[in-house]
């Protein structure tokens, strides 16, 4: 079969790569009675989306083994760790996230050809929270 004659649509190419880590947390700033207020814990997953309008060298985004800094951070500092007492902030999904964007994009974006788009944390297999990047 002739495949020449496809027209390749102009897009925006998109990847995701999902890490974990497991890491404990309390919401201090809830009432008493919650039960976040308490010490607790999670298997976090996190996915990053990176995306660019072309791709490089083979017809990639990013290298997903060019993403390895993310995860090195990701088991160095908050792997097993109380997140309230490593983090400065109160540790919510939504606040980790931001975070974990302001991280990757001066960590290790400026050494890949990709972009950010969003970072997700996922504390459970139903509860997720989203971090978009602003263009830039």
């Amino acid at each position: 079969m002739d495949f020449s004659s496809v027209v390749l649509p102009p897009g925006t190419f998109t990847i995701g790569k999902l890490f974990d880590f497991e890491a404990g947390h309390r919401l201090p700033g809830l009432p008493s009675a919650h039960k976040c207020s308490r010490q607790h814990g999670h298997s976090y997953q996190v996915e990053v989306t990176l995306s660019a309008p072309a791709l490089e060298g083979p017809g990639f985004v990013t290298d997903f083994g060019d993403l390895t800094p993310f995860k090195r951070f990701l088991d160095t500092e908050l792997d097993h760790h109380n997140l309230h007492e490593v983090l400065p902030f109160e540790p919510t999904s939504e606040r980790l996230a931001q975070f974990l964007a302001g991280w990757f994009i001066h960590n290790v974006e400026p050494d890949i050809p990709g972009r950010l788009v969003a970072v997700q944390v996922r504390e459970t297999d139903r509860s997720w929270a989203r971090f978009d990047v602003e263009q830039r």
